[in-house]
């Protein structure tokens, strides 16, 4: 049952309050490397994730990530030009507001009123998308890969562990059973 353990880990984080100690090295850390099956899981420090001599991320997670990265330098690109089209919006409604000025002082009052409101609309919904953008880039921010498969020598001591714990569990089990025990002789001496 435990020689089925497939190589593949998920990277999962836990809360502060939950961290416990890395499998290698012992200090507390807030990262999960857990099967998708939910068989196993240990702790793990980020830094030994980065490391090629305990584990491997996944190739085509490698291939998302890059993507992910480009897609972010793209958002980055696209709110600057946002950025600098507002702001030829912002000169063009001040040369507005000079031309109006000129030609009417009645008419300004009301047309100024509008324009406020114009430019309070433009505020919030600049402030929207900034706002937007801030959270998906929070959400797609991670660590890295999140699929990961281990070297064969610390792959193959998560199997024998599973496999001790298991024949532990099966030797309890017969130690709490009185029939696995011999009888009691019933002849006489």
């Amino acid at each position: 049952m435990s020689a089925a353990l497939q190589n593949v880990w998920h990277h999962r984080r836990v809360a502060e309050s939950s961290a416990k100690a890395c499998w290698i090295c012992y200090k507390p850390s807030t990262s999960v490397l857990i099967t998708p099956d939910n068989k196993d899981y240990f702790y793990i420090c980020v830094a030994h994730l980065k490391d090629r001599g305990f584990c491997q991320p996944d190739a085509e997670e490698v291939a998302a990530e890059a993507a992910r990265k480009k897609k972010e330098e793209l958002d980055k690109e696209i709110e600057k030009v946002k950025k600098e089209y507002d702001e030829k919006q912002a000169r063009k409604r001040e040369k507005r507001k000079e031309k109006t000025k000129e030609k009417n002082k009645e008419k300004e009052k009301d047309t100024k009123k509008q324009e406020e409101d114009e430019d309070t609309k433009d505020e919030k919904e600049k402030e929207d998308k900034i706002k937007e953008l801030s959270k998906s880039k929070d959400e797609s921010q991670t660590d890295g890969p999140r699929i990961y498969s281990l070297n064969k020598n610390f792959h193959q001591m998560r199997i024998d562990k599973l496999r001790n714990a298991e024949i532990a569990k099966r030797n309890m089990s017969r130690l709490k059973n009185p029939a696995n025990f011999p009888s009691v002789p019933s002849g006489d001496l």
